[in-house]
């Protein structure tokens, strides 16, 4: 069996866009007629851009290869150009075609894909979500879910009430190209009010997960985190930019909340630097970047040397969320997952098998692959035809925001 084809998809994601503004997946197909669906996420160029480079990726290193073949498609990809270092976009992109790799696997086999990568160790796989807008809020407009603790505390409830035992929120401000930074005093305690406002709210029904996304210096980070320690957060994410794995770990050393990271992180090595410098643990690959569902499970292998556990990131679409429950499946040290509530709207028009949702639980997939198969329909109706970028940070200091 040889992959013969490749096709790739950029769909817009309407409004209220939660999981970004697009999707970029890719299709692979072999000459027996079995075809296998991935997602890339990457945001560093034009959606339309990435899918041209997956499809010359994929002519060199997969068309007319055995789609088993996976390490032997990584090492070439890895190494393309004289690089051998982890690339951020050649990360996103390999993951999108080894996750459509395993998908072919998994059917021509007739086992899920987490059965050929060491077999189902979890029954049903702990869920969150972070607290989005109500019905009909675009995610990108203003957003009182991040800015009003009341309004927190109200979605936090909805979602406990829908079955989720942890919700999470970054009410830190503004990210900043220019990040990381020392925050300000009203955000520090705009930060608190709404940490207190969640666990006055969800009492302790659930865990409040606290994300920042890389936007402090250590001494600011740990600053905040000595005001949010009395509240228990589960986690404190990605504190300090991820290009500075010592500066997080210092915000480690000097706080008892658990730092979590590693979702703009990509390959084993990457993420060896985080866990041997004692900077998390609890790490976050996001299979549609870190490498892959390979590369992920030797992520996870390493966390575990560590003693660290394994929460797949997610802010995408379907397909990524597929290949995290797969390897959480898997993974004996798995945490916890990210979803996007109860996955439904667009995300589950995107696929013709619903991701299985059960009051705040994932219910792992028997299917043969990943479990989901694209509507190709519906993603040919969504094309994405605008200039913005996935996600986009301020291009001016945050210094007082």
């Amino acid at each position: 069996m040889k992959v013969v084809d490749v096709k790739t998809f950029v769909v817009g994601n309407p409004p209220p866009r939660f999981g970004g503004r697009y999707f970029i997946f890719v299709k692979l197909t072999t000459d027996t007629g079995i075809t296998g669906i991935g997602e890339i996420y990457t945001a560093t160029f034009t959606p339309h851009m990435v899918a041209k480079m997956a499809e010359e990726v994929a002519a060199r290193h997969v068309v007319g290869r055995d789609p088993f073949h996976i390490e032997a498609m990584w090492r070439e990809t890895y190494g393309r150009g004289y690089s051998l270092r982890p690339d951020l976009t050649m990360g996103g992109i390999v993951s999108g075609l080894e996750m459509a790799m395993w998908d072919i696997c998994g059917k021509e086999t007739g086992k899920p894909v987490y059965e050929l990568l060491g077999g189902r160790v979890h029954e049903k796989l702990r869920a969150y979500t972070y607290l989005y807008p109500p019905v009909g809020v675009d995610v990108y407009a203003d957003d009182p879910v991040y800015s009003d603790p009341d309004a927190a505390a109200e979605a936090a409830v909805r979602e406990v009430e829908r079955g989720f035992t942890g919700v999470k929120f970054d009410p830190a401000g503004r990210y900043s190209v220019y990040d990381g930074r020392q925050p300000a005093l009203h955000l520090m305690d705009l930060s608190e009010k709404m940490v207190r406002a969640v666990r006055e709210a969800i009492g302790d029904r659930a865990d409040s997960l606290f994300g920042t996304h890389g936007q402090f210096t250590a001494s600011g980070a740990i600053r905040l985190a000595r005001k949010l320690e009395k509240y228990d957060p589960l986690w404190f994410e990605e504190p300090c930019p991820p290009d500075s794995p010592e500066e997080i770990a210092k915000v480690a050393r000097a706080t008892s909340i658990p730092i979590s990271a590693g979702e703009r992180l990509t390959s084993k090595y990457e993420f060896h630097q985080l866990l041997k410098l004692g900077a998390a643990s609890i790490i976050q690959p996001d299979l549609g970047r870190s490498g892959g569902l390979l590369e992920s499970k030797k992520i996870a292998a390493l966390a575990e040397v560590y003693h660290a556990v394994v929460a797949p990131h997610l802010y995408c679409g379907p397909v990524v969320a597929a290949a995290n429950i797969q390897l959480a499946t898997c993974t004996p040290n798995f945490l916890i997952l990210e979803t996007i509530q109860g996955w439904q709207g667009f995300h589950a028009e995107l696929v013709k098998t619903s991701i299985h949702f059960d009051s705040g639980f994932i219910v792992p997939p028997t299917e043969p692959g990943l479990g989901v198969e694209l509507n190709e329909d519906v993603a040919n109706a969504h094309p994405y035809d605008g200039t913005a970028l996935h996600l986009e940070m301020s291009e001016q200091p945050a210094t007082l925001q």
